[in-house]
């Protein structure tokens, strides 16, 4: 039977589609999870899509991170729940405290829309279906995806293994470079490139590298 994964629809969503599509091609099934539900019917994992959720008013994910589905997404986390958050989806885990550090605006005060080569750190994520020291090519399409965190704090990700990704050409002035990070447990995974846009390299960014994420999420167990 395949994992079902629950997709969180907020208002101001907009890859929710992308990302159900995405799970689909892989050989999972997909269910839309609408904000104001607590109920997560179920389902296997839980993806928090890219977007601009509740119109990003205060702070990317700022409000998102009240809504009743996300009570329900931190207990499952806490419970061993694997859950990936993408871009917006990546902001709400941070200011959720799943996952730790903010997403702020980028250097340059640009939108960035490009393919960017990512290193596959030595992590304790286990929502990566890649090696170590891979390259994986996957697109950003941000306007506020620059990763802070106080230096203690980098610090203690860096020795618990908690940074999964890191920039090989930064794109938006991340701290140490990095562009993904997972919670101590390595069930809960954010990452500000989209690898449900990278699943297929007959379309779009003409890589399928984000398979490497999704289909660890689909490989996953229902709990940890």
């Amino acid at each position: 039977m395949p994992m079902k994964v629950g997709v969180v629809q907020f208002p101001g969503s907009c890859d929710e589609r992308d990302a159900m599509w995405a799970v689909e091609q892989l050989g999972g099934s997909a269910e839309l999870l609408w904000h104001r539900d607590p109920s997560l019917y179920d389902v296997d994992a839980i993806i928090l899509p890219g977007g601009f959720s509740y119109g990003d008013y205060l702070r990317c994910g700022a409000i998102a991170r009240f809504s009743p589905v996300m009570q329900s997404v931190a207990t499952f986390a806490r419970d061993g729940g694997f859950v990936l958050g993408i871009c917006n989806g990546f902001q709400v885990l941070c200011e959720a405290g799943l996952v730790p550090g903010a997403l702020v605006r980028n250097a340059g005060l640009k939108f960035t829309c490009k393919s960017v080569h990512l290193h596959v750190e030595q992590s304790v994520c286990r929502l990566v279906d890649a090696s170590a020291g891979e390259t994986l090519r996957i697109p950003v399409k941000n306007g506020e995806g620059r990763y802070v965190a106080d230096k203690d704090t980098v610090a203690r990700m860096r020795d618990a293994g908690q940074i999964v990704f890191r920039y090989l050409d930064n794109p938006n002035g991340s701290v140490d470079d990095i562009a993904s990070v997972c919670n101590e447990a390595g069930n809960v995974l954010g990452m500000m490139p989209h690898p449900e846009h990278a699943v297929d390299a007959e379309v779009g960014f003409r890589t399928a590298d984000g398979a490497a994420v999704l289909r660890a999420l689909l490989k996953a167990p229902a709990r940890a």
